[in-house]
């Protein structure tokens, strides 16, 4: 009885923990999503300690492919805040002239890409995603490998257009958002789950604030060509 409750205090005590720490993370990934959508640099800070912390979560309850997904995003933390402070020399170019138009803008620009572009980038990551997903279905003991693998893959290449500032970038996190509350809520991590669902809202917003943006600078822009021809 003493070895049965003893057990049972070690489980909740690693319970505890684990609770703690999956709420600052929590905590730190909200703050992340909500400075991204303002376009703060500032929420790259947010997510390098997140995904931290994320990492040692995730491989504790086998979740071997999110895990690894989560020193990935460190990476893109560290490479986000790089490429959204410094600004491509044509824009700089744009900016120059722009300042003239009271036109102020100090980092990297949101940009659109083509529907034919996402749907080869879609394309293309499924399959890897499929590939990814039967290797570890396979030869690990990771739980739900093609739902593991699919939303690592997407998430690994959404990174990448937040950190491009891709607009389109916010429709894809709603898919994975959604997909990943069921993966999470399969795995007892009720808090990450809640906060998906709140992510799948933020998602949301936060594709209107950036089209919002968007489409100011582009009124802009075609603003200022309008003024250097008429001059």
């Amino acid at each position: 009885m003493s070895e049965l409750l003893s057990t049972i205090q070690q489980v909740l005590g690693e319970a505890s923990l684990m609770t703690f720490w999956e709420a600052i993370a929590v905590m730190l990934a909200l703050a992340y999503l909500i400075l991204a959508m303002r376009t703060n640099i500032w929420c790259w800070s947010a997510a390098f300690i997140s995904t931290a912390i994320y990492t040692v979560l995730f491989w504790n309850v086998s979740l071997l492919m999110e895990s690894v997904l989560n020193i990935y995003y460190m990476g893109m933390a560290v490479y986000g805040y790089w490429l959204w402070l410094h600004v491509p020399s044509s824009q700089q170019r744009n900016q120059h002239n722009s300042a003239q138009h009271n036109i102020e803008s100090h980092q990297l620009n949101i940009t659109s890409w083509s529907w034919s572009t996402h749907a080869v980038v879609i394309g293309v990551t499924s399959l890897v995603s499929l590939l990814v997903g039967y290797v570890m279905a396979n030869h690990t003991s990771a739980a739900f490998p093609y739902i593991d693998a699919a939303t690592t893959c997407f998430a690994v290449v959404t990174t990448y257009l937040v950190a491009k500032k891709v607009l389109e970038n916010w429709l894809y996190w709603v898919v994975i958002d959604f997909v990943s509350i069921y993966l999470y809520f399969q795995k007892g991590l009720m808090l990450t789950s809640g906060l998906f669902v709140l992510y799948v809202a933020m998602a949301v917003g936060g594709y209107i604030m950036w089209r919002k943006k968007y489409y100011h600078h582009i009124i802009q822009q075609d603003n200022v060509a309008q003024d250097v021809v008429g001059v």
